[in-house]
């Protein structure tokens, strides 16, 4: 037996396996930020998903809001770093965007008076952060629900907003603004508003911020799909959880690699499969690394031939 034929063998198998090796931006591939991608609902709130109104009789958007360039220019702010404002919770406390910055943050406005939609928009993002937090961590990343109807979303209506959806997930806040940081906020995010015989007509996003406090991506729609938040995250947590150790670090970016959606379940679960592929790919290699040392056992014990 010709002891090249086994080399050989060799290096097309650790081609091929090198070749189906996923990195975390391949496995996040599925999402797609073109604003094409999204649909324009024609109800008073903009939903790229949806398009529900206030009230469950849909009516047209209030003059001067043009759907399609609230959706470009939410898009136009994805890349934009997000001023440093400072917002006041539901107890009256000072919370500054810069205190959150090291970790992702979801930003989602709403406004108090709404009875409809957002109120449902809050309702499901909390199940999406439940998700969330299940396959990232407690500690992974902050959410900022923030009021935009500045002169009458005070820190009271804010706290009395969340607990009437019955809110209360750790690192979660809900905010009030003045009338400045709400235009230098909503600017930054590409979040439009206006004025509408029934409330407002209002994008309906949240935005992302990676964190360096930069807009990261938006997500749209009244129920979005917990993929549509989660990836974000894992994204840019990816090699940038803190971590005591380099070991414990090391963990929780394999966990970050492995952790994928079921949509059977509406959870995230640990994949093992890599694992797996990777036991059969050393017992492969192994077997290979047999055959050839035997090879020259067998043809340096035969000597030269007489």
């Amino acid at each position: 037996m010709n002891p090249l034929r086994p080399m050989v063998f060799l290096v097309l198998v650790l081609t091929a396996m090198a070749g189906s090796a996923q990195s975390p931006d391949h496995a996040a591939a599925g999402h797609n930020p073109d604003p094409a991608a999204h649909d324009i609902g024609a109800g008073g709130h903009v939903d790229a998903s949806a398009g529900p109104s206030h009230d469950s009789a849909a009516h047209e958007p209030g003059p001067g809001y043009d759907e399609a360039a609230a959706l470009a220019l939410s898009q136009e702010a994805v890349g934009r770093t997000v001023g440093d404002y400072t917002f006041l919770d539901g107890k009256g406390r000072e919370i500054a965007l810069s205190s959150l910055r090291g970790k992702p943050v979801v930003i989602s406005l709403i406004y108090t008076s709404c009875y409809h939609v957002c109120p449902t928009i809050t309702t499901n993002l909390a199940s999406v952060v439940k998700v969330a937090r299940d396959a990232l961590g407690e500690d992974s990343f902050s959410l900022l629900t923030i009021g935009f109807d500045t002169p009458n979303d005070t820190p009271d209506r804010m706290r009395v907003f969340a607990g009437q959806r019955g809110i209360d997930i750790n690192d979660w806040h809900f905010v009030s603004a003045g009338a400045e940081t709400m235009r230098g906020l909503s600017a930054d995010v590409g979040f439009s508003y206006f004025s509408s015989p029934k409330g407002f007509d209002h994008m309906i996003q949240a935005t992302v911020l990676d964190g360096e406090g930069k807009v990261y991506r938006q997500v749209y729609g009244m129920a979005p799909e917990p993929p549509s938040v989660v990836e974000p995250l894992k994204e840019i947590l990816w090699g940038k959880q803190v971590a005591a150790t380099p070991i414990a670090g090391w963990i929780n970016n394999i966990k970050l690699f492995c952790t994928v959606y079921d949509p059977t379940t509406g959870k995230y679960q640990f994949d093992y499969s890599p694992f797996i592929g990777f036991g059969i790919g050393v017992l492969v290699l192994s077997g290979i690394a047999w055959v050839i040392v035997r090879s020259w056992r067998e043809s340096s014990s035969s000597g030269p031939a007489v």
